[in-house]
Parts: C-alpha cells; structure tokens; sequence
C-alpha cells in the first residue's frame, strides 16, 4: 500500500519557513525563490487538508496545527539526517550500534572500555545516546539499552551486568586529623535523598543528621566533588574503583548491605536471535562485567 507521506520538497520547505517565521527567509536558505515556497507549502496543505499558516497581508503566522506539526516534522527530518550521516560514514565493511545508555554508566564504567572493543571490532562502530528511563525499546531505533533492571522492560531480553552497591568515598586529605563519617561533610545524589539515613541504619555507621549536605543531579557530579575535596559522596562501587585503586579516592567505611539497583543490558530478542554485531557487543560487556567487584554471578 501506497503510504500518505507528503513529499520531502514540501516538508523541507514547511519546516525552515516555520523555524523562521518567513517565506522569504526559508527561500534563501534552501536557495529557491519565495514563490516557490508558497507553492510547496500550498501543496502541503491540500495534501493535509489543513491550513499551517495565516496569511496577513506579506507576513505569515503559524496556527495551532502548524505549530504542532512543525515540531513532529522537524524531529523526523533530524532523525534523517542523523541516519543518513551514520550510514554515509560507515565503513563498506562495517557496521554500526546505537545504544541507549544511563549518562553516568556512560562516563565512568562503558566509555573507558570502550576502546578494548574497538581494538577486538575494528569495523563496528557503537553511537551512545543518553536515556535516563525506561522506554519501549522495539520501534525506537536502539540495538539494545544499557540501564537497570526494571518491570518497564518486561517483554524484552534483559542480561544482568553488575549490582549497584554504594560505598562512601572522599579525597584523602578529608581524612587528615578525623574519620569519623559524622565529622565530615556529606554529599547527596538529589533523586535518592534518604540514601545516608539507609546507609546508617544497614551498617550501624551513626549518623545525627544524615539530611544535611550539598545535593548533586548525577552520581558523576557526585564523585566530581568528592575528588575535589568537597564531601563525602555515597556512589556506586563500580564507578569509583580505578580512582580507588589509584589512590585518588578514599573508602574507609564499609560498603552499603542493600542493593539499590541492578545494571543490565537489554535487547529485543534473545543474544542468538540477534545480528552478529549486537551479538559481539553483547558478549563482550558480559565478560567486562564479570571483572567487576560487583558483577552478578552467573547461574
């Protein structure tokens, strides 16, 4: 069947006249004449049966469904483009992986392994793009999500990665003359703001306030502070490991008994159903995993 999609001419000419409020404007910007965009717009409408715009005199004005449908075409033309530029760099022999990603996971556990990859798949090339939630992974052009477990996936593959354990970390020199944690100063992650309070009462650390202390959006922000001198900041383990092996951060406190969450990959169908390049990038972050102190045992 024939599908009812407006021709690229007209959406392209719809598109940068309502970006900048002007025919005359959109014609110099697609190198055609002011005519010409009336016409293409003109078009549009009769294949919509609707009007875009007002018409006053020699300026326009966008209506309500304009408005709207400005913004739906607008990102289709950019998910356009950005999936002809992947495919207009992909190697002949390659192939390539756009994979959803938490930010902070992103930057401090995947990105520095990345190149491990690269070097054992030289031909694929693995596009990140941040999801902070869950979402319906068929239909939203992912391979696969790299995020927590979560009941929102139900009906997609989900392979555990590692538990996210938190731990009290600080830069060494907050350490000089005192180490009792109620002394120091307490960093918190904003979405988990009752995380010191679960922290004293699983591990008998006492706490008097455990509230007070600057808030941060992101672990990673979190962690930044901590290596600057600023706190102390409750952060999952397998964030922080290379700067505690390092020397660069400080844990003298015991880890935290719960398990807050659980890292996971997530895939539309099972790993052997898969192409072979998920496939590849699938096996590869398991066996990462599985170096971790707080990887998940596999049954």
């Amino acid at each position: 069947m024939r599908r009812k999609i407006p021709s690229n001419a007209a959406l392209m000419a719809f598109e940068a006249a309502a970006r900048h409020g002007s025919f005359a404007r959109a014609a110099a910007e697609l190198s055609l004449t002011e005519g010409a965009i009336s016409r293409q717009i003109g078009r549009l409408e009769v294949f919509l049966g609707v009007t875009l715009f007002e018409r006053v005199g020699n300026r326009v004005r966008l209506l309500p469904n304009g408005e709207r449908y400005a913004a739906q075409v607008r990102e289709s033309l950019d998910r356009l483009e950005r999936d002809s530029q992947y495919l207009m760099g992909q190697p002949i022999d390659g192939a390539s992986l756009d994979i959803a990603v938490i930010p902070t996971f992103a930057m401090r556990w995947l990105i520095p392994r990345l190149p491990q990859f690269q070097r054992q798949h030289p031909n694929i090339t693995v596009h990140l793009t941040e999801r902070m939630h869950p979402f319906v992974l068929a239909g939203s052009g992912f391979d696969a999500a790299l995020h927590f477990e979560h009941p929102a996936w139900t009906g997609m593959r989900t392979y555990p990665l590692s538990h996210e354990v938190l731990v009290p970390v600080c830069h060494p020199a907050l350490l000089k003359g005192a180490t009792a944690l109620d002394t120091l100063p307490r960093l918190h992650r904003r979405q988990n703001p009752d995380a010191w309070e679960r922290y004293s009462r699983e591990t008998g650390v006492a706490l008097n306030n455990p509230a007070t202390g600057a808030r941060y959006d992101l672990h990673a922000m979190l962690i930044e502070a901590a290596l600057a001198g600023l706190g102390v900041a409750l952060v999952p383990r397998l964030y922080v490991e290379t700067e505690l092996a390092q020397g660069r951060l400080a844990a003298p406190w015991p880890d935290g008994k719960t398990i807050s969450k659980t890292f996971c990959i997530v895939l539309p169908e099972p790993i052997g159903l898969s192409g072979k390049p998920i496939q590849a990038f699938t096996q590869w972050i398991l066996a990462e995993a599985k170096k971790t102190t707080t990887a998940v045992p596999q049954a």
